[in-house]
């Protein structure tokens, strides 16, 4: 019934603003505006200084001698004038035409919505990529961060019932402590049940052990672990998909940083090579016209060249 109710308010709710045409929105701006440059409360109505039940020569009146006083060569240098002059015309128009004056009636009788739809504003406030990716990124984290909340609840109330049936095996209906490690056996998958054979079969059994006010849980390699409210993880920002692709990339780029450091400060030196001209420590006497002759086969190119023989 709840959620007829719900889907029936929704569907209303997108039936109202839907119906909010062109028109209506022209004259959502042109209400804003007029208050903003008049005054708070100033109606089409009271500017042109007419009753809301004038009839159509009355306004034309009432228009004419308000233009001759807003205009913009009576008025030279008034700021805004071409603008409040511009405004007088369309205001003039809208209550000239009878349909449009009586869809004006309609808002000036029950008020103008303070919510004119997601399309007005939309329009008129058009956000950016950059601001769409910044509201789908809070929106997300946020959602998740929900999520993340409820989940942390429900894993407190199943450690708290798993605990409260731990103790209960292990102390009977009375709940007093007794002293000693007792072993029990504590169903977390729901009552029991028939299998396929017709054997009845208990829920998802756990191995636990309650020594004095704690609990533990005994995993198969016979280790014990506290079972306690620090059991469940809770919500935290940190944990949000883009904090946490935030924080990943950092630390990427930080790994990757300290590597290249790390491989250049490693990287091995170049060898030294002498150069057969260069005089060496403990050479022998014999090689030094070896090393002149190799100076000189430098200067002249590089290499020595045979001599052409004579014909």
């Amino acid at each position: 019934m709840k959620l007829f109710v719900f889907v029936a308010f929704l569907a209303v709710l997108v039936t109202v603003v839907s119906a909010w045409t062109k028109e209506d929105h022209e004259i959502f701006d042109l209400v804003t505006a007029l208050e903003v440059s008049e005054g708070r409360g100033t109606t089409f109505y009271s500017w042109l200084d007419v009753p809301s039940t004038a009839t159509l020569v009355e306004i034309n009146k009432a228009y004419r001698k308000k233009s001759i006083q807003l205009h913009p060569d009576k008025n030279p240098g008034v700021k805004g004038i071409h603008e409040r002059f511009a405004r007088l015309g369309v205001i003039a128009t809208i209550l000239k035409n009878p349909e449009e004056r009586k869809r004006y009636d309609f808002f000036y009788k029950n008020g103008v919505p303070k919510w004119r739809g997601s399309g007005y504003y939309y329009a008129r406030f058009r956000p950016g990529l950059g601001t769409v990716l910044v509201f789908l990124t809070i929106l997300t984290s946020g959602l998740q961060y929900l999520v993340q909340t409820l989940n942390y609840k429900r894993d407190l109330m199943r450690i708290e019932l798993a605990i409260r049936d731990a103790r209960l095996a292990a102390w009977g209906p009375k709940m007093e402590p007794l002293q000693g490690k007792r072993k029990v056996k504590v169903n977390l998958g729901g009552g029991a049940r028939q299998d396929g054979a017709g054997n009845i079969v208990p829920g998802k059994m756990l191995d636990m052990v309650v020594e004095q006010d704690n609990v533990f849980i005994l995993d198969p390699s016979g280790n014990l672990h506290i079972l306690d409210t620090s059991s469940a993880t809770p919500a935290a920002i940190s944990r949000t998909w883009f904090i946490e692709l935030l924080m990943s990339s950092i630390r990427k780029f930080s790994n990757s940083k300290e590597s290249s450091g790390s491989d250049v400060d490693s990287e091995p030196s170049a060898p030294t090579v002498d150069r057969p001209d260069s005089p060496v420590s403990g050479a022998s006497e014999g090689e030094e016209p070896r090393q002149a002759e190799y100076a000189a086969a430098v200067k002249a190119g590089g290499r020595r060249r045979k001599a052409a023989r004579k014909r």
